[in-house]
């Protein structure tokens, strides 16, 4: 070692270090909930909403445009979803329904789009969650809207149609599978459960690997990991499910397909407030006349509005006539957009916008977090 060179730290004086920062950061994260809790006081006279997807997108952007590293940037977004999770249940208790039971993807979409500080309770059915929504039984929703392989849920979108809820925001999440059992022998294997999609989606891992089991589709992951309970059974899930049901994850990532992605959308009562809004998405149908659709669609084009998304349903009680459903990208309440709203409306014999909210951003489902 030469004259020059600077001795490491001990791990003692390391340890001494990250001590005294702990107590830094437990101060400061104390002061801030002292400031939120009031902040909530005030906005229990207001009953506003408490999520904002708009003013949580732009925190996440500023501090990732201040953040020097090493944290990455990942690790920085992950801290923060729980922090903002924590800001808004010092506001107020905040009821977030999903597809249940616990451990179903919609679980953990709600989870990692909000946070563990919210109180999720699940639902039996879709529905259920469009209804308690609605009629105000909980103040947050998450639903499926589409997913990469399999396409559009057609019944979210059904469901748009009977209750008046709206979209707040959105998320990404790249879905992945594991192998869920009690043993550490895959040969013992004869039965496995799992949702039919997960089970489309492992099918070609299943075939090579378990090509002598049976396998049984059941009415979600979470479902079919509650009902293994023998060596001979294993389920098909989220690898978070293994520790929620006492289960082993004998083999992960067994999709057949990597690119696996699944578009969950936050629905609540009302329409989100104002802020950075990216997309905007409609309901709407028109007249049975020829160029109907089409007079919509040029609409649209003439004002430079990318439409992303564009689905008919049927209408319910009406033979052969059919809903839209569509994502626009912009945002189609500010006021430069006024006028093509109201010749939207005109062409449209029922219009309906649905939520205009940012862009969602991208979670890996499949990463332990």
């Amino acid at each position: 070692m030469t004259t020059t060179d600077t001795p490491s730290p001990s791990l003692d004086t390391l340890r001494e270090a990250i001590d005294s920062v702990d107590q830094e950061l437990l101060a400061l994260l104390n002061k801030w909930a002292r400031w939120r809790s009031q902040q909530g006081r005030g906005k229990h006279t207001e009953q506003g909403a408490i999520f904002k997807p708009f003013r949580e997108k732009a925190v996440l952007e500023r501090l990732a445009a201040l953040n020097p590293g090493p944290l990455p940037q990942d690790h920085l977004t992950a801290i923060y979803r729980e922090i903002l999770s924590s800001s808004r249940a010092l506001q107020r208790p905040q009821r977030v329904v999903y597809l249940g039971p616990e451990g179903t993807f919609s679980y953990f979409a709600g989870v990692y789009a909000l946070g563990g500080s919210a109180e999720f309770q699940a639902e039996a059915s879709l529905e259920d969650v469009f209804h308690a929504v609605s009629c105000g039984q909980a103040e947050l929703g998450i639903i499926p809207l589409e997913n990469s392989l399999q396409g559009t849920v057609g019944q979210s979108l059904d469901l748009f149609l009977m209750y008046e809820v709206f979209i707040q925001a959105e998320v990404f999440c790249r879905i992945s599978h594991s192998l869920l059992c009690r043993t550490d022998d895959r040969d013992t294997i004869t039965t496995v459960y799992s949702h039919p999609q997960a089970l489309q989606q492992c099918g070609g891992w299943l075939r090579q690997y378990l090509p002598q089991a049976r396998v049984v589709p059941v009415e979600s992951t979470a479902a079919a990991a509650a009902r293994v309970d023998s060596a001979e059974e294993a389920a098909i899930g989220h690898s978070a499910l293994a520790s929620l049901y006492d289960l082993r994850v004998l083999a992960s990532h067994i999709e057949d397909l990597p690119e696996n992605w699944t578009r969950f959308l936050v629905i609540g009562r009302g329409l989100p407030q104002v802020g950075n809004r990216d997309k905007t998405s409609l309901l709407f149908s028109v007249p049975d006349k020829p160029g109907a659709l089409a007079g919509v669609l040029d609409l649209l084009a003439r004002e430079g509005v990318n439409m992303r998304k564009l689905e008919s349903r049927p209408m319910r009680g009406e033979r052969w006539k059919y809903v839209f459903f569509a994502d626009l990208e912009c945002d189609l309440g500010r006021e430069e957009y006024t006028k093509l709203l109201e010749q939207l409306q005109k062409k449209s014999h029922s219009f309906r916008v649905l939520g205009s909210y940012p862009n969602g951003q991208a979670l890996d489902m499949g990463r332990e977090e």
